[in-house]
């Protein structure tokens, strides 16, 4: 399956670490090598960027493991095909619209059969079951609410609609509309809540360590999400198969 990979802080913080060991994984240290994709919010906006190609052999990779963008909410996906062709389509992390917000959505799983769509506003462009999955919650969402509803309505209307899909196959996802990112596991996804006292972390994936302590203040907090531990020298705690954790401001809520 596919490899997932997600950043949530209180304050703008890049990735390139993480990143560096997490795109071994698409054709290197892991067989996922189909395409990959990351995005970054940055204020109302999200840079996305996508590619077709294997994440180590990808120049736009090469361009965002050097590229410090600084982002409070960040979704990433090395892309194992299992529906769908490879191509550009196809490749997550998918965007959409809705309540005047961008929400950025990525899938690690097999979803056996896909609930209908109404044929209305959120429709696939390309043909995996993760984006039609993410038209779904979407459409779902925009159903039940016609305006943005507040926090925690929103929080409980995810979990109903994550176990509703999760009964279709496997649904590891993680989901943000840049105020907060939401992962809900099936299968496999971990996650770290970096926060002071800051200290040394050293990648699985890539022979690197980086003195967090050295980068940081007091006062950040940064939780990493990823379907398999990034490092081998920190304490990541599992999720548990169908739960949901929204992470705001570096910390996890339920």
């Amino acid at each position: 399956m596919c490899q997932l990979m997600g950043m949530n802080c209180n304050v703008p913080t890049d990735i390139c670490f993480s990143f560096e060991g997490f795109r071994r994984r698409g054709g290197e240290t892991d067989h996922h090598a189909d395409g990959w994709g990351i995005g970054f919010f940055e204020g109302r906006g999200c840079r996305l960027f996508i590619d077709w190609q294997a994440s180590t052999a990808s120049p736009i990779a090469e361009l965002v493991r050097s590229y410090p963008i600084k982002s409070t909410n960040v979704i990433s996906h090395i892309r194992k095909a299992t529906v769908g062709k490879v191509s550009l389509a196809n490749t997550h992390p998918f965007l959409r619209e809705l309540w005047g917000q961008y929400w950025l959505f990525a899938h690690n799983g097999d979803l056996k059969t896909l609930p209908a769509l109404s044929a209305e506003r959120f429709l696939p462009v390309g043909d995996t079951d993760s984006e039609h999955a993410f038209c779904w919650l979407l459409e779902q969402l925009s159903a039940r609410f016609p305006a943005k509803p507040d926090a925690a309505t929103l929080q409980t209307a995810l979990s109903e609609l994550a176990a509703e899909l999760s009964r279709h196959g496997t649904l590891n996802f993680l989901l943000s509309n840049g105020e907060w990112l939401a992962a809900h596991c099936a299968t496999n996804l971990h996650y770290i809540v970096r926060k002071a006292p800051f200290g040394q972390a050293h990648l699985i994936d890539q022979d690197i360590s980086v003195d967090f302590d050295a980068l940081t203040t007091p006062n950040d907090r940064v939780a990493l999400i990823a379907t398999q531990p990034l490092t081998d020298n920190e304490a990541w705690t599992k999720m548990q198969t169908g739960e949901l954790v929204v992470f705001v401001d570096g910390q996890p809520t339920r």
